[in-house]
């Protein structure tokens, strides 16, 4: 796959230097200089989920890998399932959070950990932010894994207590750092240490964040599962999907996934009170701001990186990502009405799955059926889901574990400088040596 720089099409890389780590000079992002339209996707559609995905990821990727050796990186990170469920009438939930940690980004990260042991030629540092998910998926894709170690960054005090343990208490390769900040003050630093070419070289720092084009492209199989499941329930009539979003890379991936001709009406960008790209959407006008805390953690974005690749797919037109989008936004108040809402219908959900339900309920159009992506299990949220709602959410069993570890979160200002003196610490001291605890 030839890969361009959003900001600079002269600026190209492969799949693997990107997925490694080499970002683009210009400050940009790496994205397809181009997107196949296959003309047999129901076909595709025909297939099981696995052997669909290794044809999916083989077709995109397939000039840089051997077939054989691709198809098993798929198979052993996409063990585990994926669900479609009947919500009511014309509405289903794709469930993405059978994985290890509980989150569709376990999806994104278990390829993104088996392509870099795969191509890497020496010692890496995995570097995230999270807002919740993504830190937890990536501790867990790469615990254990020889040369190398992986830090979080997480912004004190606004991930669940569950979400915290699944980031600070693996110990191993693995480093917590709980900010004084915001989200977008994580990013903001993880970016300066990117930016920083001589610290990306003596650390060969990787990204997992959705910026990191291996998390993203491995979330476009998914979508055309939960499109293949909704047309055997309600054949003949339009789907529209329903995206919780934050950073955007969810909802850039089913944009991929439309383009190469997954049979897609529209895709719902629904938010929570981080309101920036529906407001964009509407006025034309982009204004990134600080994010504000909500209920649905993971998505308290104000500046999502993601979209820049998304304005780049439809050529900056903002029309025609008018046309394929819809839009919406739940604030705290609503995301509470709509939980309850599901859980009188027998569903008990997390906030993030809830907006995702309620925008999609207020974007769907006569004859049409949607599909919502769940994309985290309601476990993760016990302290809003179980008052809220009156119920008791079984612990899954590797959630449980972690009450039983010490969490090991290491305080953090928000300053990229201090990061990076971290950093060059744990790594003159042999952090990604350690084994798992």
């Amino acid at each position: 796959m030839r890969l361009v720089s959003t900001r600079d099409a002269r600026h190209t890389t492969t799949f693997a230097a990107a997925a490694l780590g080499h970002a683009p000079a210009d400050g940009g992002l790496w994205v397809p200089a181009s997107l196949p339209r296959w003309d047999d996707v129901p076909a595709l559609l025909d297939l099981p989920w696995a052997e669909r995905s290794c044809e999916i990821l083989c077709r995109l990727l397939g000039d840089e890998w051997e077939r054989s050796a691709l198809d098993a990186l798929v198979r052993e990170a996409f063990d585990f399932p994926v669900r479609v469920t009947a919500v009511e009438g014309s509405t289903h939930a794709l469930e993405l959070f059978h994985g290890p940690s509980l989150a569709f980004k376990d999806f994104g990260a278990r390829f993104l950990a088996r392509v870099v042991s795969a191509s890497a030629t020496g010692p890496r540092t995995v570097l995230t932010a999270t807002s919740g998910d993504t830190g937890a998926a990536a501790a867990a894709a790469f615990l254990g894994r020889a040369g190398v170690s992986v830090a979080v960054l997480y912004p004190r005090g606004r991930v669940t207590p569950l979400q915290e343990r699944q980031l600070a208490c693996l110990g191993g390769n693995t480093r917590a750092f709980a900010v004084d900040g915001s989200f977008d003050d994580c990013q903001r630093m993880v970016r300066a240490c990117f930016a920083d070419d001589r610290l990306a070289a003596d650390l060969g720092l990787t990204s997992a964040n959705s910026i990191n084009i291996a998390r993203l492209l491995a979330q476009v199989p998914y979508y055309f599962e939960g499109v293949a499941r909704v047309r055997e329930a309600q054949p003949g009539r339009p789907v529209v999907i329903s995206v919780p979003s934050g950073n955007f890379g969810n909802l850039c991936a089913g944009l991929y996934a439309r383009a190469l001709g997954l049979p897609v009406e529209a895709i719902v960008a629904a938010t929570n009170a981080n309101r920036t790209v529906p407001d964009h959407l509407e006025s034309g006008e982009y204004r990134a701001r600080e994010s504000v805390a909500t209920h649905s953690s993971a998505m308290d974005v104000g500046a999502p990186s993601n979209w820049e690749r998304v304005r780049h797919l439809f050529g900056g037109d903002l029309a025609p990502l008018r046309s394929a989008l819809r839009w919406g936004s739940c604030d705290d108040h609503e995301t509470e009405q709509a939980m309850r809402a599901l859980h009188a219908r027998g569903h008990v959900v997390e906030p993030h799955a809830a907006v995702a339900w309620r925008v999609l309920d207020r974007a769907l159009r006569p004859g049409e059926c949607g599909l919502y992506l769940a994309t985290a299990h309601p476990a993760k949220f016990l302290d809003l889901v179980e008052p809220l709602l009156g119920v008791r959410v079984p612990l899954p069993a590797s959630l449980a574990a972690l009450l039983e570890r010490p969490v090991r979160a290491e305080p953090l200002p928000a300053d990229a400088a201090l990061l990076a003196a971290r950093l060059r610490e744990g790594a003159a001291a042999g952090e990604g040596e350690r084994a798992p605890a």
